[in-house]
């Protein structure tokens, strides 16, 4: 009997993975078409309409550079000179010291000439204390504020109290911007008078570039095969995922890596939570704010900006990144689990909010349990070998030839990567990523779900080696 029933629950398992499998598939292709038709819009809008027409006119909308910072000492300086030196006509850059314990704060008042300042700060949301406003005495447009260690969130918070301007944008603290970069993110907002309130660029990866002064001099994959495979996971994320998303206003996640909000819609909304993933629970917040209100607004994915950030090339600090990412996709659904399948939400929530819960969210438990099943299949023997070869197909293609495709979308419309053979690279170890990195981020999106059981809270301590000269 006994027997009947493991080998009932073996088959319902292999099943239902297969199922999941398939609908996955079909999802993704209809979002790689997607994406593709929209990239290939948009680099032939790019040739035709120069970005670099907004410096000349009178009506492009200022832009506050909020910039949290908690222990860069290695990557801050250049992050911050590659902000100085951006194409854009009005702007100013805040950085955020989020009481650091080491010598950020130093280097920055040493770098810059900082000053302090007697500055009133009007308290739209509520903060950690300030201990004092710095200015810098060589560029009037770089502030510096020292407060209370109180996370990202907070320091985020700190610097919208302190901006100036209707808009603004989170950078991290260790990335550096391409030159055009504001320019390419903020036209859909100047373009739309005020319809996008918030609108996003694409996060590439630093790690084997060239970069001195802040700036990126020549672009390069680095020589580890764990920092290239998330290069190729982050081109997939981006031209595959949001891009198809944003299309028809369904995106709930503005890396918080490098994004643009309206600063009244976000004071409006209680500005940024204090949770792991706070970039995505405040988008998902601003979605309901706009359903709510019931305008128009929009939140858009622009692929062509690009923010180039410093990635973990230790699998320790990759396993604390990836269980911290999915601790935070879950506290910003659960946050906000009314809007599933709630007809109330439009799109978000009968489109948007299950993407993210059953496939983002659940998609690792069911890739997991695939993984089992193929394992004990091969072991069982009889009729479950050849079911699980054709599972481990399924897997291989939804996993790598994805990323392949990822990679083409990557030379067929963007081409940031000169070489060929950075191309071929890339390509080819897409081919493995379904053999050993996938099982690993799966293993770690796991087990960021059983922390979410045990209640575990934080960040974890994150390295970072610098990636400008």
């Amino acid at each position: 009997m006994w027997n009947s029933v493991w080998h009932l629950l073996l088959a319902i398992c292999g099943w239902a993975v297969f199922a999941y499998m398939i609908f996955v598939l079909c999802f993704y292709f209809m979002m790689f078409i997607i994406s593709a038709f929209q990239l290939r819009k948009q680099y032939q809008l790019n040739d035709e309409e120069p970005y670099e027409a907004l410096l000349a006119v009178s009506y492009t909308t200022p832009l506050s550079i909020l910039v949290p910072a908690y222990n860069e000492s290695v990557g801050i300086i250049g992050s911050v000179r590659s902000l100085l030196g951006i194409e854009y006509p009005e702007y100013e850059v805040i950085v955020v010291n989020d009481g650091s314990s080491d010598d950020t704060l130093k280097k920055l008042i040493e770098e810059f000439s900082l000053v302090k300042m007697n500055r009133v700060v009007r308290k739209q949301v509520e903060t950690k204390e300030v201990k004092a406003v710095y200015r810098s005495k060589l560029y009037d447009y770089l502030y510096v504020v020292d407060k209370q260690n109180g996370g990202k969130s907070d320091a985020l918070n700190a610097g919208i109290n302190l901006s100036n301007y209707p808009y603004f944008c989170s950078i991290d603290g260790d990335s550096v911007l391409e030159r055009d970069a504001f320019l390419k993110v903020m036209k859909p907002i100047i373009d739309s008078d005020g319809e996008v309130i918030a609108s996003g660029g694409s996060i590439r990866i630093a790690n084997g570039c060239k970069i001195e002064n802040g700036a990126v001099v020549s672009i390069g994959l680095d020589t580890q095969p764990l920092v290239v495979m998330q290069i190729i996971e982050y081109l997939r994320a981006f031209l595959m995922g949001r891009i198809g998303l944003s299309r028809h206003n369904l995106l709930l996640i503005v890396s918080g890596a490098f994004g643009v909000f309206s600063k009244r819609w976000v004071i409006e909304a209680g500005g940024y939570s204090h949770t792991v993933g706070e970039d995505m629970e405040l988008v998902v917040r601003l979605h309901r704010l706009i359903k709510q209100k019931k305008t128009n607004n929009q939140i858009v994915y622009i692929p062509d900006p690009v923010c180039w950030t410093e990635a973990p090339d230790e699998i320790k600090y990759l396993r604390r990144q990836r269980n911290r990412w999915h601790r935070g996709l879950f506290d910003s659904l659960w946050k906000h689990k009314e809007m599933l399948f709630n007809p109330k939400y439009g799109s978000i929530g009968m489109i948007s909010m299950p993407y993210f819960v059953f496939i983002e969210l659940i998609g690792p438990v069911m890739e997991m349990l695939g993984y089992l099943f193929i394992v004990i299949s091969l072991v069982v023997g009889g009729i479950y070998v050849e079911f699980a070869y054709l599972l481990f197909l399924l897997m291989v293609v939804y996993g790598s030839l994805y990323s392949m495709a990822a990679v083409l979308l990557e030379e067929w419309s963007l081409r940031k990567y000169p070489k060929v053979s950075d191309i071929a690279k890339l390509f080819v170890f897409s081919l493995t990523e379904s053999f050993w990195y996938r099982p690993l981020t799966v293993i770690w999106r796991c087990h960021g779900l059983l922390d979410v059981i045990r209640n575990k809270k934080g960040w974890g301590d994150m390295q970072r080696k610098g990636v400008s000269q």
